[in-house]
């Protein structure tokens, strides 16, 4: 399984080096085996080789260039980081980034061979237009995007439960995640008001190969509990 945490706009650097080594601790303690993903601020990066896999929220695409407010490869591969969070709901829908644009950091990216994780989902409006309206939006976030790209991993996250505490059903995530299965065979992620109180029982459920956790990854504690009920789920 897959947990990943995206710290957004959180911790300075010497807390998320102390965040990141208090995991790396945990994970060898307890002989973890799943695939541990973390999401620091753009200015929390730096080079780590261990267990723990850190990744760019969001990169240019473009290797340096005049490029004012935004980073690219260069500044990632200084640090070695080849694992890139493209497509969260905040970036589209504060940050105002278009599908087009995505795509072009999806393609560039792609070609340097990074960890993608690509991220889709509707926002509240959307969900209670019906279903038929829901699918095609999440669809057309597919657009242009390569499903079967080897190092693809996809996360559902629906926008309405980002933060607020609601979640679907467990029913509903379950349906949602089937068909969106059978939109690509990358591993599926759930994310959504992850929590440490939903988090083993969303884990347990058919087609969810992991999370992406935001505001509840911020406590490293919370986070290694999260990573221990996936080694114990086995999946």
């Amino acid at each position: 399984m897959i947990i990943a945490a995206n710290l957004k706009t959180n911790l300075t650097r010497e807390k998320t080096i102390s965040y990141i080594q208090h995991v790396e601790n945990f994970i060898e303690k307890n002989a973890l085996l799943q695939e541990i993903l973390v999401f620091p601020a753009t200015s929390s990066l730096h080079l780590h080789n261990k267990k723990v896999k850190i990744g760019a929220q969001n990169a240019y695409h473009t290797y340096n260039g005049a490029f004012t407010g935004e980073i690219g490869y260069e500044q990632l591969e200084e640090f070695n980081i080849k694992t890139i969070l493209i497509g969260h709901s905040e970036r589209r829908h504060i940050m105002g980034e278009t599908q087009e644009s995505l795509v072009k950091k999806f393609n560039f990216y792609k070609e340097l061979g990074f960890r993608i994780v690509y991220c889709v989902g509707e926002p509240l409006e959307v969900r209670e237009a019906g279903h038929q309206h829901m699918m095609e939006y999440i669809s057309k976030q597919y657009d242009g995007i390569d499903t079967a790209y080897d190092n693809l991993v996809i996360a559902y996250e629906p926008v309405w439960a980002i933060g607020t505490g609601l979640t679907p059903t467990l029913e509903d995530i379950v349906a949602i995640h089937k068909e969106l299965k059978a939109k690509s065979k990358a591993p599926l992620l759930y994310g959504g008001s992850v929590k440490v109180t939903n988090v083993k029982e969303i884990l347990a459920l058919d087609g969810v190969d992991g999370v992406l956790v935001g505001s509840a990854a911020l406590y490293a504690e919370h986070f290694c509990t999260m990573c221990q009920y996936a080694q114990e789920l086995g999946k």
